[in-house]
């Protein structure tokens, strides 16, 4: 029978005989693997580096275009936002220069930031347009009042034929007060008829507003009925034109303006189409065009022009409010939910052979402007009221 091999082997103690090896003829230990070029195992091995030894890495070069990109499209926004708000600044200062300093000592002290705190803000449109040189009546009053709170406008039009004590003067319209004192007549005029602490104020003047239109791109004006004035300011340059001419048109619905369309628009008085307008419902379309103007300053369209046009956009104004807290309130303006805003005008004795007294429920109304009472529209055509999310008809 054939012997079966073992699977193990056996282990036969005892020394071999002869010299114990020493270190020097000892065989170099090779690792598996490690062994030279051909394999033998008997030539010394590569020194062992580690796990972790990896040739480096290259970067990719896609990713410093990248990170070039971003830098420069940061660079560029800072430049942008930089050069805007200087060019926004200087227009505003100049703005600053222009109201007359007794006009600041008129208005109310204003506490805390216009973007936490509520601020009520007079605006007075005047009419020294071109071939009324010494007329310088406030064409347009109007109170603004922000509520930050709330996210809410305040719009209050006062009608400029309304009779009133002027301070220094005898009772007289109340657009005149702007004629005899300037600001500071006007702000204490309208602080003492209305007893609204007034904080800021904006004066505004038409003949310039349109280029300010103009420079922002136009407006979008929703009018709400349609609309044929009487013949005033005739675009034509012939007596025999204008004559023909029956006065300006404008469709109901949303339109497009220009700057001179804006200001024909704000200045309607009459409307061949609903003898029930009047100059007391001007007022609204006033209101239609500045709205729209707020808007579109806020826009993204605008402030990316900022660094060409923001001097533009203060040219027209004169004002106490300072560049930061113009950009305070249009934060607040763009923040406002249209269909909550309030508008209210006050109302008088203004019909046809009226003295122009001021009506007996103009407080209550104020009451509605400071957000006292329940908004309660005008109930005649010439009275006071208030509605929600659209100007009065």
């Amino acid at each position: 029978m054939a012997r079966e091999e073992k699977p193990y082997r056996v282990y036969r103690g005892g020394r071999t005989k002869g010299k114990v090896p020493s270190a020097a003829n000892r065989p170099a230990r090779v690792s598996p693997g490690r062994s030279g070029r051909g394999g033998d195992g008997n030539k010394e091995s590569a020194p062992y580096r580690g796990p972790s030894a990896r040739r480096p890495s290259r970067p990719r070069p896609w990713r410093r275009w990248v990170l070039l990109g971003v830098l420069v499209l940061v660079v560029l926004f800072v430049v942008w936002g930089v050069t805007s708000w200087l060019s926004f600044s200087s227009g505003v200062a100049d703005a600053n220069k222009r109201l007359d300093p007794a006009a600041r000592g008129q208005l109310a002290h204003q506490g805390g930031l216009l973007l936490s705190h509520s601020t009520t803000v007079l605006l007075l449109g005047t009419d020294n347009v071109s071939g009324r040189q010494g007329d310088d009546h406030s064409d347009s009053i109007m109170l603004m009042r922000t509520d930050p709170a709330h996210h809410r406008m305040y719009y209050l039009s006062i009608p400029r034929d309304i009779e009133v004590p002027i301070p220094g003067a005898s009772t007289q319209k109340i657009n005149a007060a702007f004629q005899i004192g300037g600001a500071a007549l006007a702000i204490k005029t309208i602080h003492q008829f209305t007893g609204l602490p007034i904080n800021h104020v904006v004066v505004v003047n038409f003949e310039q507003f349109k280029d300010l239109i103009d420079a922002i791109g136009g407006i979008e004006v929703n009018v709400p009925q349609a609309i044929h004035s009487n013949r005033f300011d005739c675009p034509y340059p012939t007596q025999a034109e204008c004559d023909k001419w029956t006065g300006w048109r404008f469709k109901k619905g949303p339109q497009h303006m220009s700057g001179e369309r804006a200001l024909i628009y704000s200045r309607v008085r009459e409307n061949q189409l609903d003898p029930a307008d009047n100059d007391v419902t001007r007022g609204a379309q006033q209101q239609l065009v500045m709205d729209a103007t707020l808007s579109k300053l806020t826009s993204l369209g605008v402030l990316m022009s900022l660094p060409w046009d923001g001097s533009k956009i203060a040219k027209p104004l004169i004002t106490d409010l300072t560049a930061s807290q113009l950009a305070e309130f249009g934060w607040v303006r763009y923040r406002s939910s249209a269909s909550s805003s309030l508008h209210c005008r006050l109302g008088g004795d203004l019909g046809a052979g009226g003295t122009g007294a001021p009506s007996e429920d103009n407080p209550e109304t104020i009451a509605m402007f400071l957000g006292k009472s329940a908004p309660q529209p005008p109930t005649d055509p010439f009275g006071p009221g208030c509605v929600v999310g659209h100007t009065l008809q």
